[in-house]
């Protein structure tokens, strides 16, 4: 008789978690080398008061500029800090003592994708080159799971993804750079030709071409695990191009609440997919003309931040706790908010429990 309502009870934890748990969809977008300053502070008076770095000041106050903290970052990212203000979650304001910080200690660009997607912070993984990952990711653990086989896909503009993704071992489907769209419809012909045809200012594809890529896909094969990463935060900071730089953070935000509203007006999405954004690495800001640079000599490179929104986020707005999370926790969130437990090579990282009911 005890094991009988040993079980009934078992049965009962097991359907309350099971109703209780509704995300079966997850979009991660990053923001490469995009700083927490901006993002929670909007822009920086200084950069855009130097002419060395903006060459259009009358132009970027009247669309970014306000003398309001508040104000200022909705007008940089409005959806950020009015849909996800008030749905879900924001991570790492510094100045209130929430942190998010990199745990791998080179604060550049492979290792830190490494460390979202594998949750290892593998001091071996220490440059930019084409070299196929070895650790095992998320993504590639999702794609074995039931249910999820071929549903997961990677959309990038750094031609680099494809590697720390390791598309050869994980078998998740990536589009690249210059890669061309595969399936035939009169969408996908028009991304193409304009791929082909439109400039590339850093040499590579436009951000925009790379994100309607992901939602012409998505449209089309209904992934459950859908990753955009885009590069142009990181290339305008880089060349100094302040102006331009919030210009692309701008339009990032825009395809953020334009995946979003999509996702909500599709039936396999609404209601039960999370979209997760972050970021790499951070930039300089002690020394104020390092903000174009990282890695482990800019002391402040490492401070990053997090943001999320969906059906198993509570709606708590700004984080304000004063605590430190690490971007290794990431890849065992994705996997937990699909149910999943995903424990790292070589050790565990304990995903992010609040961002999860």
């Amino acid at each position: 008789m005890k094991k009988v309502i040993l079980l009934i009870v078992l049965l009962k934890i097991i359907s309350v978690n099971a109703q209780s748990h509704k995300t079966e969809n997850i979009i991660i977008v990053t923001l490469d080398g995009m700083r927490w300053q901006e993002v929670f502070g909007g822009a920086d008076s200084v950069l855009i008061n130097n002419p060395k770095y903006t060459h259009s000041k009358k132009e970027i106050d009247k669309l970014y500029w306000s003398d309001d903290v508040n104000e200022r970052r909705k007008k940089l990212f409005p959806f950020l800090w009015t849909t996800v203000l008030s749905q879900g979650q924001l991570y790492g304001n510094r100045n209130i003592g929430n942190n998010v910080d990199n745990a791998n200690p080179y604060k550049f660009s492979y290792p830190g994708y490494n460390e979202i997607f594998t949750g290892y912070p593998d001091t071996t993984v220490n440059s930019n080159d084409k070299i196929k990952n070895k650790n095992t990711n998320v993504l590639e653990f999702i794609n074995k799971q039931k249910g999820y086989e071929n549903k997961v896909a990677a959309f990038s503009t750094w031609d680099v993804m494809p590697y720390f993704l390791n598309k050869w071992r994980s078998g998740i489907f990536t589009n690249a750079d210059y890669d061309s769209i595969a399936f035939n419809n009169t969408s996908a012909k028009l991304i193409n030709d304009i791929q082909v045809l439109s400039l590339k200012p850093n040499g590579e594809r436009l951000d925009v071409l790379t994100y309607i890529s992901a939602r012409e896909y998505l449209k089309e094969y209904k992934p459950k695990v859908l990753y955009i990463s885009f590069d142009e935060t990181y290339e305008y900071a880089h060349h100094g191009e302040y102006d331009h730089y919030l210009a692309a953070a701008h339009g990032e935000d825009a395809m953020l609440a334009d995946i979003w509203n999509l996702v909500q007006s599709l039936p396999e999405y609404n209601n039960k997919t999370t979209l997760i954004v972050t970021c790499d690495h951070g930039r300089g800001d002690k020394i104020k003309d390092q903000w174009r640079d990282h890695g482990q000599d800019v002391a402040d490179a490492g401070h990053i931040w997090i943001a999320a929104i969906g059906p198993d986020t509570k709606p708590l707005g700004e984080m304000k706790t004063q605590t430190t999370l690490y971007q290794k926790q990431l890849a065992a969130t994705f996997a937990a908010l699909l149910g999943f437990k995903f424990i790292p090579d070589h050790g565990t990282a304990d995903p992010i429990s609040t961002l999860i009911k």
